[in-house]
């Protein structure tokens, strides 16, 4: 028998509107590279390497996901690569400086859907008229 929590949990995000699904992602990428951050500090390398992984695995889901179709998609993805290329860099040199560069480009991309989302259910909703 499944848990109920992972069972509700499941459920909600399947139920996820794509702009909810996005700044759950872009949360987890921002709240990953802060732990990572930390795990630096802390010189725990299990911690650092385990952070950057799933922040790195999070965005290269992003990158493989876009809808190439639209001209935004291959901005999206050079900038995807880069953060990818940092993270790595960041877990081979251990080094917290990279993280903290592509940081405020991930929360900037983060707002950014944000208010997209935002502006698309207004719309929707007949509000944006």
């Amino acid at each position: 028998m499944q848990n109920p929590y992972a069972k509700y949990k499941e459920q909600s995000v399947m139920t996820m509107t794509q702009g909810d699904m996005l700044k759950l992602l872009y949360s987890e990428i921002i709240s990953r590279l802060n732990k990572a951050v930390i795990c630096i500090e802390e010189k725990d390398i299990a911690g650092r390497n385990e952070n950057l992984k799933r922040a790195r695995a999070i965005i290269t889901h992003l990158n493989t996901t876009l809808d190439t179709q639209y001209e935004v998609s291959k901005g999206l993805s050079s900038l995807y690569e880069y953060f990818s290329y940092s993270i790595v860099q960041a877990n081979i040199n251990n080094d917290a400086e990279q993280i903290n560069e592509i940081l405020p480009m991930v929360e900037e991309l983060k707002d950014a859907f944000v208010q997209a989302d935002k502006q698309v259910r207004m719309s929707q909703s007949g509000k944006g008229m």
